[in-house]
């Protein structure tokens, strides 16, 4: 039998068949079979999602575990060099965003770091007010820790966006008030790729006297981000996000930020996160953001051309094709889109039985579609946010990629819009 081919960039390998029914494991083993028989290239386009583990991350990864497995508050020996091990990838790590290494809180992911950065700041803050301002597009982790200070007695002001994602800085300056303490806006949105106007948001929240968080989950390792060029006092990175492992991340806190913890016990991190640091998580991180360091210039064109180049066949191949987002202030590989007259969801699932693998920007289910809420935000209504694609490059997107995609969506939207006539 022939082997099969794996994603572009991806090692995956079959999941164990005892954990489904039985019918649902021989369908599965039949789309194996018939993979392998037409020897089909997978093509992994759901990047933004999360991003497969760079090989380089997991040596080191596993040479560190090897080596710096001690806990590293303990005083003996193995327990100095853990810490040592930590306090050099806390300083690389730092030095990546334009920060001082005690500037830095390692957590278990983007979401923790955003939970910190909202739900700490506030309580620590509650003596000088309760209003704080969130745009209308964050990532559920801002929002629904908003949600959680309203139960505390805090007021969420939500900032609008335009048709394009853009949150108006003058809006953010007419919305602050005398008792606003935070203010959270994305650094890029997460599915149509807005880049925000951080920097300048970040003025006007200084100028206030307002902490500013921005969550940059989406920007770290793929186009350049400085704390002090964007004025944040708070900024969120994701491991996973940047071909690093998952289960660790940071926010960044400026010195003399106040910050309550949410855990607590043995006092690590500075007293504002408490639990054993995971040392190789830390280092593989440290390493991915090296390599994207090493590889973001060339990427960002790359990425770029490969995107538009997508767009543009998609554009001549189909009719009642819409981008959403930002024309030319986006990330550089996400395309987001909505195809009139088919449903994205039934869409996605054709094309993952050709190997292609992409993100609608609805949660659907049997019983409703539920429209996301950038989309909502941006004033796009229910049916064309079910026709909506998010395409999201990645490193290992090649231009040959392109065609097979374009071609695959182009007949396939085809095939749907003949079988609803």
């Amino acid at each position: 039998m022939m082997s099969r081919k794996k994603p572009a960039g991806v090692q995956l390998k079959a999941p164990d068949l005892f954990v489904f029914p039985r019918q649902d494991a021989l369908c599965y083993i039949c789309r194996l079979k018939l993979r392998e028989s037409l020897r089909m290239e997978e093509i992994y386009l759901d990047y933004n999602a999360t991003t497969p583990v760079d090989p380089e991350v997991i040596a080191v990864m596993a040479d560190t575990a090897e080596r710096y497995w001690a806990n590293p508050s303990s005083g003996h020996r193995l327990g100095r060099e853990a810490a040592e091990a930590l306090a050099t990838n806390r300083g690389a790590i730092a030095r990546f965003v334009g920060a001082d290494p005690d500037e830095i809180i390692f957590t278990a992911g983007g979401t923790e770091a955003d939970n910190l950065a909202v739900i700490g700041a506030a309580r620590a803050n509650r003596d000088r007010g309760k209003h704080i301002l969130v745009s209308s597009v964050e990532h559920h982790a801002i929002l629904e820790s908003c949600e959680q200070l309203e139960k505390e007695g805090f007021e969420i002001g939500r900032l609008p966006v335009d048709e394009r994602g853009l949150v108006n800085p003058d809006d953010v300056s007419r919305d602050i008030r005398g008792d606003t303490i935070l203010i959270s806006v994305m650094h890029a949105n997460n599915e149509v790729g807005t880049i925000e106007p951080v920097a300048e948001i970040g003025r006007i929240a200084g100028e206030r006297g307002v902490l500013f968080h921005t969550d940059a989950a989406q920007t770290v390792g793929k186009i350049p981000v400085d704390v002090n060029r964007l004025h944040v006092d708070l900024l969120t990175c994701a491991s996973h996000k940047i071909y690093g492992p998952k289960g660790i991340g940071f926010l960044y806190a400026r010195a003399g930020t106040p910050l309550d913890p949410l855990l607590v016990g043995g006092g690590q991190e500075k007293h504002r996160r408490s639990g054993t640091e995971n040392i190789p998580a830390v280092a593989g991180l440290a390493r991915a953001l090296m390599i994207a360091e090493t590889r973001m210039e060339t990427e960002d064109d790359s990425l770029r051309k490969l995107r538009d180049g997508l767009y543009k066949r998609l554009t001549e191949g189909l009719d009642g094709v819409t981008l959403n987002g930002h024309p030319t202030e986006r990330l550089p590989g996400t395309l987001n889109v909505s195809v009139a007259g088919i449903s994205a969801a039934e869409l996605l699932v054709r094309l993952d039985g050709e190997g292609i693998f992409l993100s609608a920007s609805a949660a659907c289910t049997t019983e409703s579609v539920r429209p996301s809420h950038v989309l909502t935000a941006m004033g796009i209504g229910n049916r064309q946010a079910a026709t909506t694609l998010r395409i999201s490059l990645g490193r290992a997107t090649e231009k040959h990629h392109i065609p097979q995609v374009a071609d695959a969506i182009i007949t396939t939207v085809h095939q749907l819009r003949k079988d609803d006539t």
